[in-house]
């Protein structure tokens, strides 16, 4: 891929090297993005994939809870249905 850099994340810590390669003009809107919040372009990356991380889990928890709450029938409110006869008056 021409005009394609490695770009590479360092962490302190018991955190580890990420190496992501993006084009050149995607490098410099990150630049630009990172400049206006006022960090760098690895801070920048790092809160980008935490926050779709925690969104990802967030999302996975919903959905165990909606299937959960779709395998039980819903109470309607009423013990006993209408008869037809008493739906169709008229």
């Amino acid at each position: 891929m021409r005009g394609a850099r490695n770009f590479v994340i360092m962490y302190v810590g018991m955190k580890r090297n990420l190496t992501v390669q993006l084009d050149e003009t995607t490098i410099k809107k990150a630049r630009v993005v990172a400049a206006r919040r006022s960090m760098s372009i690895s801070r920048l990356v790092t809160e980008e994939i935490e926050r779709t991380a925690k969104a990802d889990a967030y999302w996975q928890v919903a959905k165990q809870t909606a299937f959960k709450q779709l395998s039980q029938p819903f109470h309607l409110g009423s013990d006993s249905l209408p008869s037809r006869e008493v739906l169709h008056q008229r």
